[in-house]
């Protein structure tokens, strides 16, 4: 159908367009499709559209009411033959046609009809989103990502001295580097069936203990640190599992008899039995949760096929690297804003979602490149906001430094995004020389290490936004 008209005062309609008396719907309807539609010179002066009739319609045309009735399915058209197929299902051939509209075949009469008919190719209705994000389960893995801390609250001192702690940490690093390449691999595998995710994850999880445990025991030495790092090493390989075959809320139940102790101090003060006792329980049941889920997987039938290769999951490790030696560097100063931070992962997930959803809309939109690239910026822009200003408050709530948590956060949040589109060397990039220069400048004197992680991290967010708008400004990104 036509457009609106233009704003400005009204005329009074032309002779033609008048009529005796009464007026029906049709009438209207063949007098404004007759109207020709008209678009406008470089300097404003109107101009007819070529390839329509400009003839006014005739209320005792045939030819005209045909074009009435047909006006929404042959406005569609976008070639002649069009119509002349509606017209055939119809039944409107032969003499029919001689003798009711004076035209000698069908395809004359159809191309008369879609002269008549101004174009009005209607949008396609918009599908629904294929990226709409689970709000529960969102919020429940951010809760998920924080709630483990409550286990070294519950047993601190367990692990001796200050060696013993830098034990932890470095166990803590490889474990989150493991989990990373192997939660890559592991979805890659998904997507072939859960049985061939299964028997990744049944290969790697076990070499990631004896990774992680490894590097404890070599940094801490014998003792009660390097059992410690054992059980983190441990729980950290079967909450990946969990997460990757969805068992969140499995998780979360074997997390609560540290966090219920946790929570409770302020009011009771547990002995020391229940201190180390719990968080062992914890991962007991983290352990053997992840048993179960891996031998439902496991039962599932399985999908042959190439496996893909294992350097593919290398960048991800390494950002899983870089993301926890940041977070430690962070935490070392200010120990909230990384508990701050932790909990903000849910809502980061969430926005990963959304963002990829405002994507999928843009390009429905769009109709240019340019068009789609400014849509994809903006979308990005909204939701990057939405993530870094309640981080923002809550840095300001706890007493940390709102500029390095919010600058942390956008390395995070952005390289996160890039490896979701598939750019992994890219994200992961970055955030190595962020976690190089946060670590290793403060050696040379030159600055101090709050300093250090400024700079770094804002190198780090230059170049992943950069990244970001060239990449994600592509359609065939988001195909």
């Amino acid at each position: 159908m036509s457009g609106p008209l233009p704003l400005g005062p009204r005329r009074r309609a032309p002779r033609w367009a008048e009529t005796d008396g009464a007026s029906s719907a049709e009438d209207t309807l063949a007098l404004r499709l007759a109207r020709p539609p008209r678009t406008v010179h470089d300097d404003g002066r109107p101009r007819t559209r070529p390839g329509v009739a400009l003839r006014p319609a005739r209320l005792d045309d045939p030819v005209d009411r045909l074009a009435a009735e047909l006006a929404d399915d042959a406005g569609a058209a976008v070639h002649a033959y069009e119509v002349a197929a509606l017209l055939e299902s119809q039944g409107r051939t032969g003499d029919r046609i001689q003798e009711t509209y004076g035209h000698p075949d069908l395809f004359s009469l159809a191309d008369a009809v879609f002269r008549r008919v101004p174009r009005s190719h209607p949008k396609p209705p918009v599908p629904p989103d294929p990226w709409r994000p689970d709000h529960l389960r969102c919020a429940l893995r951010g809760l998920l990502f924080a709630l483990p801390g409550t286990a070294y609250v519950l047993a601190q001192g367990a692990w001796g001295s200050t060696t013993g702690l830098y034990g932890l940490i470095a166990a803590a690093l490889v474990s989150w580097a493991w989990s990373q390449a192997l939660s890559h691999r592991a979805y890659s595998r998904l997507a072939a069936g859960r049985h061939e995710a299964g028997r990744t994850l049944l290969v790697g999880a076990p070499l990631g203990v004896v990774a992680a445990s490894a590097t404890g025991l070599l940094v801490a030495g014998p003792g009660a640190a390097a059992l410690f790092a054992v059980g983190q090493s441990c729980y950290l390989a079967a909450a990946g599992l969990l997460l990757v075959l969805g068992r969140e809320k499995i998780l979360a139940a074997a997390l609560l008899p540290v966090v219920l102790a946790a929570a409770a101090q302020p009011w009771w003060q547990p002995p020391q039995l229940l201190r180390t006792g719990l968080p062992l329980l914890t991962v007991l049941l983290a352990t053997a949760a992840a048993g179960h889920a891996l031998r439902s997987a496991l039962r599932a039938p399985p999908a042959p096929g190439p496996a893909p290769r294992l350097v593919g999951s290398l960048p991800y490790g390494l950002f899983g690297l870089a993301a926890g030696t940041l977070t430690a560097v962070a935490g070392h100063q200010e120990p909230y804003a990384v508990i701050v931070l932790t909990l903000s992962m849910g809502p980061a997930e969430w926005l990963l979602y959304r963002y990829r959803g405002l994507a999928v809309a843009a390009l429905h939109a769009s109709t240019t490149p340019r068009g789609f690239r400014l849509r994809a910026t903006r979308a990005l822009a909204v939701c990057g906001v939405a993530y870094l200003v309640p981080l923002a408050l809550g840095a300001v709530l706890v007493g940390a430094s709102a500029a390095r948590l919010v600058l942390l956060g956008a390395v995070l949040w952005l390289a996160l995004l890039l490896q979701a589109f598939g750019a992994a060397w890219p994200s992961a990039a970055p955030c190595l020389a962020a976690a190089a220069t946060a670590t290793a400048l403060p050696l040379t004197g030159m600055v101090s290490v709050p300093i250090a992680q400024l700079i770094g991290c804002s190198a780090a967010v230059l170049a992943l936004l950069a990244v970001a708008v060239h990449h994600l400004g592509r359609p065939t990104a988001h195909a």
